[in-house]
């Protein structure tokens, strides 16, 4: 059974993605949700199917089904960091084909920026590495920019290169925080965080909140917004500490994103555009090597040329990413309603013309987990 096609996103929405008002990350999610179904033309009594994670709630689903007022008869609150709302997108899809849910909510929401550092992290990965002076997450990715540099000749210059293209992106977008160009000696100029990375390496921290609607692609066909279909989808994972990554500059992405293009049924080339997590430079750099937009260690070439600058050959992160748009603790959400903007066409100033089908592609803690995703304009 093959789930391509079956279902489609009918309706998204986001809120504060740089600072709230006095919201809680349950109300986030919850201003989010309410938003995306009145879009889609759909109300909370329609949702039967709820899907989410959190850094704030041990139970994610039943906080989140109080909140909203709602008696879900299936949910998943799988949790694989950053990119869970990626893999929520499969497991949604799977759960409508079997005719365990008909409407699948999707949501999350934090206020990692309001909390400024207050938010506890859980000590039970934390305690082989933090106590001996890793900083998380920024020491792990300096671990790997070294890894990088030393194995195929990166260079600071290159990773600066990633922050600036994201800023170009940013610049399209209204709703971007900082409509400010920067340069490459502006990355290297910031602070030292974990060498080689410098501030300005780093993604934003930010609040926000951000919810999917999801139905079969029929009854999407009669709502209110023009269904974007998930065509494939992929997950992957291999180690939760650092210490334990076999190999520094190769991930599971490389699996999750051969799964998705092989159900979708296309290729890089097929690919309109691509939503690729960047919470650091030298992340993404890894992951567009993994997911296969340029060869295993040329990925620093690849952006040094401008490929995922605006008029590359690769439009990516659209939406200024993590880098310059919003970061609130998991940015997986963010890059999916991103990637359905451009789909239905209203991304503005930074529609890609004739964007017909979309790569979505998200990490979990450092390049641990991995989760993929094709979305398209047709089923």
């Amino acid at each position: 059974m093959s789930i391509r096609g079956r279902t489609a996103i009918a309706g998204i929405a986001e809120v504060d993605t740089f600072q709230t008002h006095g919201r809680s990350p349950a109300g986030l999610a919850a201003a989010a949700s309410k938003r995306a179904l009145e879009e889609a033309g759909l109300t909370l009594s329609d949702v039967d199917g709820l899907f989410t994670t959190s850094s704030y709630y041990s139970m994610p689903t039943l906080t989140m089904s109080e909140y909203l007022g709602i008696n879900p008869r299936y949910t998943d609150s799988t949790a694989l960091g950053g990119c869970s709302f990626i893999a929520h997108l499969g497991h949604a899809a799977a759960a409508i084909e079997a005719g365990l849910c008909d409407v699948a909510l999707v949501c999350y929401g934090s206020t990692q920026r309001s909390d400024r550092g207050k938010l506890v992290s859980n000590a039970e990965w934390l305690a082989y590495e933090q106590p001996y002076g890793l900083l998380h997450p920024v020491g792990s990715f300096g671990l790997i920019a070294q890894r990088h540099m030393a194995q195929y000749g990166t260079t600071s210059e290159q990773l600066a290169q990633v922050a600036v293209a994201a800023r170009e992106w940013a610049l399209l977008n209204p709703d971007a925080p900082y409509p400010k160009p920067l340069t490459v000696e502006d990355v290297l100029a910031s602070t030292p965080i974990a060498s080689p990375l410098h501030k300005l390496d780093c993604c934003l921290v930010t609040d926000g909140g951000a919810a999917v609607v999801l139905t079969s692609a029929e009854r999407a066909r009669d709502l209110a917004k023009p269904p974007v279909y998930l065509l494939g989808t992929g997950e992957a994972a291999n180690h939760r500490n650092i210490s334990q990554m076999p190999d520094l500059t190769a991930t599971e992405a490389a699996r999750s994103a051969e799964r998705a293009l092989h159900m979708a049924g296309v290729t890089h080339a097929d690919i309109s555009t691509a939503h690729v997590y960047d919470a650091f430079t030298i992340s993404l750099l890894i992951l567009l090597e993994d997911v296969g937009f340029c060869a295993k260690g040329e990925g620093g070439p690849f952006v040094a040329d401008g490929n995922t600058a605006p008029g590359g050959s690769l439009a990516l992160n659209t939406n200024g990413g993590g880098l310059s748009y919003t970061h609130p603790g998991m940015l997986g959400m963010f890059l999916i309603t991103e990637a359905v903007r451009q789909l239905r066409g209203e991304a503005g100033a930074r529609q890609q013309p004739g964007a017909a089908v979309s790569l979505v592609h998200g990490m979990g803690l450092t390049l641990a987990a991995h989760a993929t995703a094709i979305l398209g304009t047709t089923p």
